[in-house]
C-alpha cells in the first residue's frame, strides 16, 4: 500500500525541500520503494538531487499533468529520473507556473495530480510531494492526492503566525475534496536549541496548536548536518513516526 505524503508551507524557506530529500532517501536506504515529485516551479528539489538545470528538462511534472489535462496516454515511467540514492524523482520547474494559470479553466481542476498518482502508485511504497511555497491551485492538486500532510516550520515567529491559513485550506480541501486526508504533523526546523528565542516559539506553536495537530518531539537544529545524522539514528527517525 503506497502513501502519499505532501510536505507543504505557504512560507518560503522553512525546510521543505531538504525535508523531502532527507526522507525520501532515508525510507529508500530502509529498502522502500520511493518515488520524490517536485511540485515547485522553483525546481529546487530537482536541483538539489543534482539535475542542476530544471528549467532544460523537457518531460517534468508540467509535461505530465499537461498530458493528464488533454487525455493523452503516457508511459507509467515517463519523465521519471533516476538517482544514484535510490529515490526515483518526477522534476518539476518553471513551467508549472505557467501550467497553474491554465488550471483555472480545466474541468475537474483540482484532480489532475491525482490522476496521475492513481497510475503509478502501485509501483511504490512512499511517494513525497515537495509543494510549492504557496496555496494556489498547483498545492490544490497536492492536496487532493495525498493521504497526508507533513508541515515544516522555521523556529521563527512569522513562520509560525501563517499555519493559520495552511491548516484552514487544508480543512476545506478534507471536507470537499479528499476526505482521507490528515495531518501527520508540525516538524520544527532550523531549531537554535542555545536561545530563548527558539524555546518561546516551541512554547507559542505548542500554545496554539497542540489540541489540533501533532508536533513532533523530535525538531531539526540549525545544523546543515543534521539530517544526514539523524537518517542514520533509528530513534530519531522521522519517518518511523509517521508509517
Amino acid at each position: 500500500m503506497c502513501k502519499v505524503i505532501a510536505i507543504a508551507n505557504q512560507k518560503g524557506g522553512v525546510g521543505k525541500t531538504t525535508t523531502t530529500s532527507n526522507l525520501g532517501i532515508g525510507l529508500a536506504k530502509q529498502g522502500k520503494r520511493v518515488l520524490l515529485i517536485d511540485a515547485d516551479a522553483q525546481g529546487s528539489l530537482t536541483a538539489s538531487l543534482g539535475f542542476r538545470e530544471p528549467d532544460k528538462l523537457e518531460e517534468t511534472l508540467a509535461t505530465v499533468m499537461s498530458s493528464i489535462i488533454n487525455d493523452e496516454e503516457i508511459e507509467l515511467d515517463y519523465g521519471i529520473l533516476k538517482h544514484d540514492e535510490g529515490i526515483e524523482l518526477m522534476p518539476g520547474n518553471i513551467e508549472l507556473s505557467g501550467l497553474e494559470v491554465s488550471l483555472v479553466n480545466v474541468m475537474s481542476r483540482e484532480l489532475v495530480l491525482r490522476s496521475y498518482i492513481e497510475q503509478i502508485k502501485d509501483k511504490y511504497d512512499y511517494i513525497l510531494i515537495d509543494c510549492m511555497p504557496s496555496l494556489g491551485m498547483i498545492t490544490i492538486n497536492v492536496f487532493a492526492c495525498a493521504d497526508s500532510i507533513l508541515i515544516p516550520v522555521q523556529a521563527a515567529y512569522l513562520p509560525v503566525k501563517g499555519l493559520e491559513q495552511l491548516i484552514k485550506t487544508i480543512g476545506r480541501v478534507k471536507r470537499q475534496i479528499n476526505p482521507k486526508l490528515t495531518i501527520d504533523g508540525i516538524l520544527l526546523t532550523m531549531v537554535d536549541n542555545r536561545t530563548n528565542y527558539a524555546k518561546d516559539i516551541s512554547s507559542m506553536l505548542a500554545e496554539n496548536y497542540k489540541d489540533r495537530v501533532r508536533i513532533f518531539k523530535n525538531s531539526i537544529p540549525i545544523s546543515v548536518r543534521v539530517l544526514f545524522v539523524s537518517l542514520s539514528e533509528p530513534k530519531s527517525l522521522l519517518f518511523l513516526q509517521i508509517k
